[in-house]
């Protein structure tokens, strides 16, 4: 693991964009592209009211879960991605934007998805426990959570498999971990709302 103990602050990511706008070739990559297709089957055949993409980037994933879900709410921490989001889904009416450093800052309400894509190794320990905190607290019973960690090394915070187990257990037992996939560059760990759970 890597000595760095802060979370990644939008400076970072707004010098990552100021190169490109598509820095991790989302809309290219077959990387990508078998990322999204195995994310968007472990949602199975479900529809979901509500969904919240931390960490939506520019939007590719976003436009794919609005085939699932009658609404998506995006958050990034950086500005410059936002704005390319915004037009990648200015015609998806059922699609908002918001500017988030979570776990600082939340979104009202609650979402019956909670999509955590390539997110959390970019976040200190103590902010993936918090994080867990808000994730449970705005899943409703039922509500399903999706982990996606890249398995590849980098000076982040944790690697993907660190940042994963951590949210695991900073979770239990509010959510119940019910899917887990290891790809040759990638995981997919599916939690649900243990709703005969209460503290």
């Amino acid at each position: 693991m890597s000595s760095t103990t802060q979370s990644r602050d939008a400076a970072h990511f707004e010098r990552i964009y100021a190169n490109s706008e598509d820095p991790w070739n989302f809309r290219t990559s077959p990387y990508e592209r078998a990322k999204y297709a195995a994310t968007m089957a472990a949602l199975q055949t479900r529809r979901f009211r509500a969904a919240l993409e931390v960490g939506c980037s520019i939007g590719e994933l976003t436009r794919l879960l609005t085939k699932r879900c009658d609404a998506v709410h995006g958050l990034d921490i950086a500005a410059a991605p936002l704005e390319i989001a915004r037009l990648n889904c200015d015609d998806l009416p059922q699609v908002r934007f918001s500017q988030m450093a979570v776990p600082a800052h939340w979104p009202p309400g609650l979402y019956d998805l909670i999509m955590l894509s390539e997110v959390l190794y970019f976040l200190a320990p103590d902010d993936v426990q918090a994080l867990a905190e808000r994730v449970c607290q705005a899943l409703p019973p039922n509500g399903v959570v999706v982990l996606v960690n890249w398995l590849g090394t980098s000076d982040d915070p944790a690697t993907g498999d660190e940042a994963a187990e951590r949210f695991i257990a900073a979770a239990a037992p509010a959510l119940r971990l019910d899917l887990q996939q290891r790809f040759e560059q990638f995981r997919i760990d599916r939690m649900v709302n243990n709703a005969s759970y209460t503290k």
